[in-house]
């Protein structure tokens, strides 16, 4: 059985925690974690009260299929790329009854990389029912499959933080 460190089950708690004070429900739509970001969702107890669905989406049918992501886009982009982690994201919303959802795809490796994708690209969106969706794109480098995962998970996790702060302000009590 995998276990998360405990940096990241705190991370995860922190990020559960604000949502569940904000009566948000979350939806996850992967590609290159392949569900490590719902696992480290669902490693806390009670994240019943706040995590809605998750979709791993590792191929383009899946994409298309269950997220609805446009045969144009990742005709015209890519699998790897700012406009289809927008789509998975929006598609996830869409295909759930969550509040907000974020989206991860992007290059592990070790091979599938080129020059214009190196290996440790990875391309993530956080679609706010309620608001805009806000994209992020990071290079990791070519630091392993494991840690490429990793890190994409963990950031993840901070763009749904950002994400509850800048589209939904804490309950008032």
């Amino acid at each position: 059985m995998f276990e998360f460190d405990r940096d990241t089950i705190l991370s995860v708690k922190e990020t559960l925690d604000e949502a569940r004070e904000r009566g948000l429900m979350i939806a996850t739509a992967e590609s290159c974690t392949g569900g490590l970001l719902a696992a480290a969702l669902t490693a806390v107890a009670g994240s019943s009260t706040v995590f809605e669905r998750g979709f791993i989406t590792y191929s383009n049918a899946a994409k298309q299929e269950l997220l609805g992501v446009a045969e144009a886009t990742l005709a015209a982009h890519g699998a790897v790329s700012e406009q289809t982690a927008r789509e998975m994201a929006e598609g996830a919303l869409r295909h759930s009854t969550a509040d907000m959802a974020v989206a991860i795809t992007g290059i592990a490796g070790p091979g599938g990389g080129s020059e214009e994708k190196p290996v440790g690209l990875v391309h993530f969106a956080c679609a706010a029912r309620d608001g805009e969706t806000i994209a992020l794109m990071k290079q990791f480098g070519d630091i392993g499959r494991d840690d490429v995962r990793y890190q994409a998970m963990l950031t993840a996790l901070d763009l749904l933080r950002l994400q509850m702060s800048e589209n939904y302000p804490p309950a008032v009590a």
